[in-house]
C-alpha cells in the first residue's frame, strides 16, 4: 500500500465523519476539501508504520475535541481492509499499522510500474524553460558550472516526472566585450605575443589558437584575423563545452546564441514593448528602463549613450523571447555571483506585464571546493585559474561527480573530498547506492540461475519479518520523495533517500535469508513461499534505487 493511498483513505474517512455530523469544512477551505493527513514514519515501531495529526489540525477550526475526532477517525480507518491496527495516541494522534498484506502488496506494484514508480502529475500541464550552465564560450566548463549542470540536468528529470514539460535551455553570450577578448587571446597566443591584460589565459588558448592557425591564412589583416579568430575560436570551445557535458551525461534541448537576439533585431522589439508599457525614459543620453518601480534597487540601462546594447538589454529580449515560443515560467540556475540579478530580473518581467511570482523563478547555487588529503586542490594548469569538468570526472569519475554535486542543497556551500568520492567502499554514498543495487541484481542472477526465478508467484502475506516491513515503508515513501523533491527544486533530497533505502535493503539481506543454501550447510532455509515474496520485495527495491538513480543523472550498474 503506498502513503498515497492511506492518505486518500485519511481523507475520505474525514469528509465522511464530518458529513455525518453535519459539521461544515473551515470557511478557508473550498468544498470538498479536507486538510492533508499529514503522514509520518514514528521513530519507534510500536507506535505503528504510519502517524497521521488530521485530527489537531482539523477539530480546533471545527469547534471538535481532537481526540473525540481522532477516535471516530480511527473506528472507520479500522474497517479499511488494508488498516490492522489504529490507535489514538496523546491528545488525538493516529497511529496506524497497516496489514502485513497491505503493506507487502507493495513490491508487486512496484514490479508492475516499473519505470515509472515514483512518477506522479503534480506538475502536469505546467510549461517550463530551464536554462542552466550557460557559460560563456571563453573556457572549459568549471567546477562551479558542472554543479549547476548537475543540479539542472536532475532538476529536469524530476519536473517531467511529475508531469511538466520541461525545455532544457544553455544561453550563450557570444556577443559582448567577453567573446573579443577572448578573440584577441587567440589571435595573441597564434602570433605569440603577450596575452592582453583583460584576455584569456592557461594552455587551453595556446591549443585553441594553434588549432585555428592550422586552417586559416596567416597573412589576415589585424581586423579580419580578429573576425576569424573569434568565429573559430567561439565554435571550437563550445565544441568541446558541449562534449564536457557529454561526458556526464548532459544534453540541452536548445542551445540558444545571444547573437540571434541581435540578428533578429529582437533587443530593438524589446524596447518598443517596454516602452508601450509606459517603463521607458531618457537620461545622460542613454535608454532606461524604470525597474526600481517593481523593487529593484535602481532603474536599469536598456541602451547605453553610444548606442551599443546592455546585458540587462539583452536579458529583457531574451525573457521575451521565452515567454513569446509559449512558456508559463522561466527557470533559471545561476551562481552565487548572481544574487544580485534576481531583484532586477523579477522587476523586469513585471515590466513586461507579468506576475513574476507565477512566470519566473531563479534559482542561486553556492560555490564548491575541492580537497585532497584535507587540503585544496590545486587549480587547473590547463585552464590557468580553473578547476574544470573534467579535471574532477577524471578525478571521481560521473557518476561520482554528478551524485556528489547533487547530494546537497543547492543553497548550501559543499566541499568535495575527492579521496572520499573515489573510493570503492561503503562510506562513498554512491558507491553505497550503487552496491546495493548491484547486489540486487547478482542476487536476482543466481536466482535465476537456480530455478528460483520471482515469477513462479508471490504472497505478500510472507513478508512478515521487521526488517522486511522496514524497507517496504522505505520504497512506499519514494513516490512522495519524488514529489517533493520537484515541487521545492531540490534534487538532493532523492539523493538522501536513497541512501536511506540502500541502507535498509543491505539490513534486509543480512537479516533475511533470500535463496537457500546449499544443502550441506545444515542450515534452516526459507520455505520456498518465502523465498519468492522475497525475491519480489529485492526487485522491487532494484527498480527503486535505479529509478532514482536516474532521476539524478546517475547509472545502477548490474555488477561492481
Amino acid at each position: 500500500m503506498r502513503t498515497t493511498s492511506l492518505t486518500d483513505a485519511i481523507s475520505a474517512a474525514v469528509a465522511a465523519e464530518l458529513a455525518d455530523r453535519g459539521v461544515p469544512l473551515p470557511p478557508a477551505m473550498p468544498a470538498g476539501a479536507t486538510p492533508a493527513p499529514g503522514l509520518e514514519r514514528p521513530r519507534n515501531p510500536a507506535h505503528g508504520d504510519y502517524a497521521s495529526n488530521v485530527a489537531l489540525q482539523l477539530a480546533p477550526a471545527i469547534g471538535l475535541n481532537p481526540r473525540e475526532l481522532a477516535t471516530a477517525l480511527a473506528a472507520r480507518l479500522a474497517a479499511d481492509p488494508a488498516v490492522g491496527d489504529v490507535q489514538v495516541a496523546g491528545p488525538g494522534f493516529l497511529n496506524i499499522r497497516l496489514t502485513t498484506a497491505a503493506l507487502g502488496s507493495l513490491a508487486g506494484d512496484i514490479v508492475a510500474y516499473g519505470p515509472e514508480y515514483g512518477a506522479g502529475p503534480a506538475l502536469a500541464g505546467q510549461s517550463i524553460n530551464l536554462e542552466f550552465v550557460s557559460a560563456n564560450p571563453t573556457g572549459p566548463v568549471t567546477l562551479g558550472s558542472m554543479r549547476w549542470a548537475a543540479v539542472g540536468d536532475a532538476l529536469a528529470r524530476l519536473l517531467r516526472a511529475q508531469g511538466a514539460q520541461v525545455v532544457t535551455e544553455y544561453y550563450f553570450n557570444d556577443a559582448g566585450a567577453q567573446i573579443d577578448n577572448f578573440a584577441a587571446s587567440l589571435l595573441a597566443a597564434a602570433r605569440n605575443e603577450p596575452i592582453p591584460d583583460n584576455g584569456y589565459k592557461g594552455t587551453y588558448i595556446a591549443d585553441i589558437a594553434a588549432a585555428i592557425a592550422a586552417r586559416l591564412p596567416t597573412a589576415a589583416g589585424d581586423e579580419d584575423a580578429l573576425a576569424l579568430y573569434r568565429q573559430a575560436g567561439v565554435e571550437l570551445m563550445f565544441t568541446e563545452i558541449k562534449s564536457s557535458l557529454a561526458d556526464i551525461g548532459v544534453h540541452f534541448d536548445v542551445y540558444f546564441s545571444e547573437r540571434i537576439l541581435h540578428e533578429r533585431n529582437e533587443l530593438p522589439a524589446a524596447l518598443a514593448r517596454l516602452s508601450e508599457l509606459g517603463h521607458v525614459y531618457r537620461a545622460d543620453g542613454a535608454v532606461w528602463i524604470a525597474t526600481s518601480a517593481y523593487g529593484d534597487d535602481k532603474d536599469r540601462v536598456f541602451q547605453r549613450s553610444d548606442g551599443t546594447y546592455s546585458y540587462f538589454g539583452a536579458d529583457c529580449a531574451y525573457y521575451l523571447d521565452k515567454r513569446r515560443r509559449g512558456f508559463g515560467k522561466v527557470m533559471i540556475v545561476l551562481g552565487a555571483d548572481h544574487h544580485g540579478y534576481v531583484g532586477r530580473m523579477r522587476a523586469m518581467a513585471a515590466c513586461f506585464g507579468d506576475d513574476p511570482d507565477e512566470t519566473l523563478e531563479i534559482l542561486i547555487g553556492q560555490l564548491v571546493s575541492l580537497l585532497r588529503d584535507g587540503q585544496p586542490v590545486r587549480l587547473s594548469k590547463r585552464a590557468g585559474d580553473v578547476i574544470t569538468l573534467a579535471d574532477l570526472v577524471s578525478a571521481i569519475g560521473a557518476d561520482a561527480a554528478r551524485y556528489a554535486l547533487a547530494r546537497y542543497a543547492l543553497d548550501s556551500p559543499i566541499e568535495i573530498d575527492l579521496d572520499l568520492w573515489a573510493r570503492r567502499s561503503s562510506d562513498n554514498p554512491v558507491f553505497y547506492v550503487q552496491y546495493a543495487h548491484a547486489r540486487i541484481c547478482s542476487l536476482l542472477r543466481a536466482a535465476a540461475a537456480a530455478g528460483d526465478a520471482r515469477a513462479a508467484g508471490y504472497d505478500p502475506a510472507r513478508l512478515v519479518h521487521d526488517r522486511e516491513r522496514d524497507l517496504l515503508k522505505d520504497l512506499a515513501d519514494f513516490p512522495a520523495v519524488v514529489a517533493s523533491a520537484a515541487e521545492l527544486r531540490q534534487p538532493h533530497r532523492v539523493a538522501r533517500y536513497l541512501e536511506q533505502l540502500a541502507g535498509s535493503y543491505h539490513r534486509f539481506y543480512d537479516a533475511c535469508r533470500v535463496l537457500p543454501r546449499d544443502p550441506a550447510a545444515g542450515a534452516a532455509d526459507p520455505p520456498p513461499e518465502v523465498t519468492q515474496a522475497r525475491l519480489w520485495l529485492a526487485e522491487a527495491a532494484g527498480i527503486v534505487l535505479a529509478n532514482g538513480l536516474g532521476l539524478l543523472g546517475v547509472t545502477a550498474p548490474e555488477r561492481m
